[in-house]
């Protein structure tokens, strides 16, 4: 197993990946979505997942529960193999990991009202009374900043984007879940609406003492809400390490790439140069070696051979780069 899925810190591990494989079969070709990746989320943390799009992030998150089966390797939640699991057992331990959704309005039910919508989680696990779902219901919108008796009986097409993605947060939180997936939660947003649901989420996390893995591909958000990173490439990791440091000192060329491309507001500030050629090849027929080497300057003949694994660089940090931008003992 990688390297990547022993580090991370003394806490115990709620999630861990290991090896994971997952692929698309699409008119007679497969697309290489997951590629062997192994990671870690500990207790309590935050591990923001990064990267272009099609990089395999959500297809990664998806196969964490088992919406998308992997064709290989395991997921470990809590040590309970979910890879493993079919019907009842799966069904229950997917009450405590739940998935907010990237598109909040396209994954809510136009035709039913916010009420029912939130509390068909719970009628699927089992709480049978009524009032008792009213009540967590009622609780959880008032949770997520949003009036019960005003929103309860209205259809999603009355409410604004930042207003479904609460929503769609309250039914992530109404089984009261260990672990949430987010994916691209805010990318659908504008602005000003997207700091309010990054500070939402930063305060369920304390409220509810949630684990998180917070997908996307902007990395200034990631770097607000993350404790560690996970830069992931034409479907394997590239580097992981702790937000501050990884953004402070990168040692894959990507993730350089990745942080040259975040937006200065200053207007005497020039931009960066960019340190990578070309677009990213298919996923349908990856280079082999590193699947970075097409795009970066200090490919050789090694890259082309070889495929890098994630190897220490710095303490806690790893990069999966034969010629990593941080010198190693």
């Amino acid at each position: 197993m990688m390297q990547e899925a022993r580090q991370s810190s003394s806490r115990d591990s709620l999630l861990r990946v290991e090896n994971l494989v997952v692929e698309y079969a699409v008119g007679g070709k497969t697309i290489h979505a997951v590629s062997d990746v192994s990671l870690q989320v500990a207790r309590g943390e935050t591990l923001g997942l990064v990267g272009e799009s099609g990089c395999g992030k959500s297809t990664l998150g998806r196969a964490v529960l088992q919406l998308r089966r992997p064709v290989s390797g395991r997921v470990l939640f809590d040590g309970q193999d979910l890879t493993a699991m079919q019907g009842d057992s799966l069904r229950r331990i997917r009450r405590r990991v739940q998935l907010i959704f990237q598109d909040p309005i396209a994954s809510l039910n136009p035709r039913r009202r916010i009420g029912d919508i939130i509390a068909e989680p719970l009628v699927i696990s089992g709480v049978k009374d009524p009032k008792k779902r009213q009540e967590l219901v009622c609780e959880v919108l008032s949770a997520v900043g949003l009036d019960p008796g005003l929103v309860i009986e209205r259809l999603p097409h009355e409410f604004s984007g930042g207003q479904c993605q609460r929503i769609c947060i309250a039914r992530a939180l109404v089984l009261n879940p260990e672990f949430v997936i987010c994916d691209e939660p805010v990318s659908a947003l504008d602005v000003s609406i997207r700091a309010q649901i990054l500070n939402l989420l930063e305060d369920m996390k304390a409220r509810f003492g949630l684990t998180l893995l917070f997908i996307a591909h902007d990395l200034a958000v990631v770097k607000a809400v993350s404790d560690r990173v996970a830069v992931m490439y034409l479907g394997r990791l590239c580097e992981v390490g702790p937000s501050e440091q990884l953004f402070a000192k990168p040692a894959h060329h990507y993730t350089a790439l990745l942080i040259e491309a975040i937006p200065v507001p200053d207007p005497d500030v020039r931009p960066a140069e960019t340190v990578a050629v070309g677009e990213p090849p298919s996923p349908i027929a990856p280079p082999s070696g590193c699947r970075f080497r097409t795009r970066c300057p200090r490919a050789d003949q090694r890259c082309i051979d070889e495929v890098p694994e994630l190897r220490p660089v710095a303490p806690d940090q790893f990069a999966a780069c034969h010629h990593p931008l941080i010198a190693t003992a």
